[in-house]
């Protein structure tokens, strides 16, 4: 018997490759009071194609931006370029990793306060550990809980934009 296979094609908008012209006229930092989550843009880096299109479409379907990287060394050019409002990393990735990629993000002054959350298959307590001491700002495991993921969004975008505007008022 001849097995049939089937080819679902998905909606991928801006995600891969990076198109920087479909990134929107606003600045991300600008709000918008119809879609408040239409200015965040996020960056998610994972080599795994499978998670990257699942995390990314729903973020998009949640009204996110989203831009994305399959690697750490791509990671790190593509925050350069867009300067994400929150970058969701895997820790596990050939050539620079989650953990080294999130390193030189720190290490860049105009990267170094973009919250940054941990998304990874890894869930001992000495990964947790290596994501803390390398400065992400949250750690969630996969499969992953969008409920979750979306709560940790929320909060860290907040905290964050709280902190610029303090800074810019002072």
């Amino acid at each position: 018997m001849k097995r049939q296979s089937t080819i679902i094609f998905l909606n991928v908008k801006e995600t891969t490759p990076l198109d920087l012209s479909k990134l929107g006229g606003k600045s991300s930092h600008e709000k918008s009071a119809s879609d408040p989550q239409a200015d965040y843009l996020l960056l998610v880096v994972d080599d795994s194609i499978d998670n990257l299109t699942v995390t990314s479409l729903y973020l998009q379907q949640n009204g996110y931006r989203v831009a994305t990287a399959t690697n750490g060394e791509e990671a790190v050019t593509v925050a350069a370029l867009i300067k994400p409002d929150l970058i969701v990393m895997d820790l596990a990735m050939p050539g620079v990793d989650g953990l080294e990629s999130t390193r030189q993000i720190r290490q860049n002054e105009s990267l170094k306060d973009i919250p940054v959350i941990a998304l990874t298959a890894f869930s001992t307590e000495g990964f947790r550990r290596a994501a803390h001491d390398t400065g992400f700002d949250g750690y969630l495991t996969k499969p992953v809980d969008f409920a979750r993921l979306d709560d940790l969004i929320g909060r860290l975008i907040g905290l964050a934009r709280s902190a610029r505007n303090s800074r810019s008022e002072s």
